[in-house]
């Protein structure tokens, strides 16, 4: 396409059309009005939210379900500010993503006008990459630079452009993206893809970690391969128990907080091991139950697209920057070329599945101690039952919802899409909206502790707007329930800021936003509910009445130490002088 005369507006627009983008999140403001006025027209849907930071939370579930960069909007200052922790937390996720930031107007810069923010400044820390559009006629080179970094990097880039740069006339040429932006990186260097082979087939002890990477590729085929040609059992990082099928006889369960101790037990002993498609996170490998899974005698051979995240915490013996699926697949010719036929280890395998019985017995056996109404382990038990093979489960952070990390297993195309390790409130319901947007007829669910859905019981309304059939699944303990283990663990049962006033139920509301509403007292009817609200294909909201004193351990044990005091008016706060 030639150079053309168009209006920066329309420069944009064409852009976020040669890039594939059929929708936008966001709510409305004159700051981009000339833009808005353009989409209906270009075929871009404008998807009103209730609360930008939702914005960031949907599509940075759509992002992690289609592999298309999101991109959200809003108004100058406020607008783009109420983006920061959702924007942040998609830049912890390594979540492509692109934030159309309209700026104060030119003009006034430096007068504090109204709604003037220097957003480039705040956003610095959380993005890849803050790009401010120096002049009108660089409006479409500046989006596509935006878009190159997204996808190279893996994480949000804030697209910043002063509010008066979207009007006036300029010459542009409207590029298609391979002409300016490559983002695959291949399967790293030959000579580490054969090390890495020769380290996993002399291995008698090898195990292999399926991250975020193997998800995004849909590479977990190729990593059973591995797993069968070593009889190398196979566990998922932190939070992405869908990085393997939980029905392949190698599958350990997820690492990290509640996750599988014969995942961990099993790591510990690995004398190599292969970390596919990870950043290998400190919190996603700290210590759990007593278990120091990361032990320094193993050759670790890390797979990642970004060298900045390759042996930054853990040394390692072969590092690849990498996509995740080529270097999967360099790895295992490698290894089909050493070892003709599959290594079946059949003592070693029958501990592992002696280990993977044992965990089951243990999760099941703490699902079924009565609660006062409803344990919240049994709850998940009878969710994770429930569930359709090819659901999408959104989880948020918190006592119950990290507790789903025990529970929740994935065998076909169904996709975990949890906080990480941004670790905010109120992730998980706009996250299963956006992923709703980029698999309509999926079945999707969110699990959400009441504290969270304070924070986002309001999206609701856009569920009902853009008729989402999204279920919530509402876990009613009255508490921060995190914070109060934290409280009854480290501060002698003082509780302070951990009880919620909740409204009598949330059924009501649901309804009056115009959903449906579920409320659940007995454990036996969890079940049969999510499956109804499954059924009705209708925002629903469920709520299930659990037992607040039965409670997870704490969640940050590794950053907490007992309490004491010094000054005389606190010494009776003093862990020496407790009763």
């Amino acid at each position: 396409m030639a150079k053309m005369r168009m209006t920066p507006s329309e420069a944009i627009c064409e852009t976020l059309l040669a890039e594939g983008v059929d929708h936008v999140t966001g709510i409305v403001g004159s700051a981009f009005m000339d833009l808005l006025d353009l989409f209906p027209t270009a075929g871009i849907q404008f998807i009103p939210v209730r609360h930008e930071q939702s914005a960031g939370h949907m599509e940075d579930a759509y992002t992690r379900v289609t592999g298309r960069a999101g991109v959200l909007i809003g108004q100058n200052g406020p607008g783009i500010t109420n983006m920061v922790t959702s924007v942040a937390a998609a830049n912890m996720a390594h979540t492509p993503m692109v934030v159309i930031c309209p700026s104060a107007g030119t003009p006034t810069v430096g007068w504090d006008g109204f709604q003037e923010a220097d957003t480039v400044q705040i956003f610095k820390a959380i993005t890849k990459e803050t790009i401010r559009v120096p002049h009108p006629s660089r409006a479409a080179d500046c989006l596509r630079t935006a878009f190159r970094i997204a996808y190279a990097e893996r994480g949000p880039v804030l697209y910043d452009i002063p509010r008066d740069y979207f009007y006036g006339e300029i010459d542009e040429q409207i590029l298609e993206p391979h002409q300016y932006r490559v983002s695959q990186r291949g399967c790293g260097d030959l000579d580490a893809i054969a090390k890495a082979a020769e380290l996993l087939a002399s291995a008698k002890r090898p195990v292999i970690i399926s991250g975020r990477g193997i998800v995004d590729t849909k590479a977990k085929d190729i990593v059973g391969k591995i797993a069968e040609i070593l009889s190398a059992p196979v566990a998922c990082t932190y939070l992405h128990n869908d990085a393997f099928p939980s029905d392949h006889p190698l599958w350990l369960g997820p690492i990290g907080y509640m996750g599988s101790k014969a995942a961990m037990n099993t790591v510990a002993e690995a004398d190599v091991m292969l970390a596919l498609g990870t950043r290998l996170s400190v919190f996603g490998t700290t210590p759990q139950y007593d278990i120091n899974y990361f032990p320094d005698s193993a050759k670790i051979i890390q797979v990642d697209i970004n060298p900045r995240h390759i042996a930054r915490t853990h040394p390692v013996e072969v590092g690849l920057i990498a996509d995740a699926k080529e270097a999967a697949k360099a790895i295992l010719k490698g290894l089909e070329a050493k070892i003709p036929s599959p290594q079946v280890k059949e003592e070693y395998l029958a501990v592992i599945k002696s280990r993977q019985e044992a965990w089951d017995k243990e999760i099941v056996d703490l699902a079924m101690v009565d609660g006062e109404p409803i344990n919240p382990r049994r709850a998940l038990w009878e969710i994770q039952k429930a569930l359709p093979e090819h659901a999408i489960v959104s989880t948020d952070i918190g006592n119950v919802s990290s507790t789903a990390n025990s529970y929740l297993r994935f065998k076909g195309e169904g996709m975990h899409i949890a906080a990480l390790t941004f670790g905010n409130t109120g992730f998980a319901y706009p996250a299963a909206l956006g992923a709703q947007m980029a698999a309509p007829d999926a079945p999707v669910v969110a699990i959400v502790g009441d504290g969270a859905w304070g924070m986002s019981l309001h999206e609701v309304s856009t569920a009902v707007e853009h008729n989402l059939p999204v279920v919530a699944i509402v876990f009613r303990n009255m508490a921060w329930c995190a914070e109060k283990k934290n409280q009854i663990d480290f501060y002698n049962n003082r509780f302070i800021g951990a009880d919620i006033l909740n409204p009598e139920s949330f059924v009501p509301v649901a309804i009056a936003m115009g959903a449906e509403g579920i409320r659940v007292t007995s454990p036996e009817e969890v079940g049969p509910a999510l499956e109804k609200a499954l059924a009705s294909r209708k925002p629903t909201v469920l709520e299930i009445v659990c037992d607040g004193t039965q409670l997870a351990p704490p969640f940050r044990k590794d950053a907490l130490k007992m309490p004491t005091r010094l000054l005389p008016k606190y010494q009776h706060l003093d862990v020496r002088n407790w009763q």
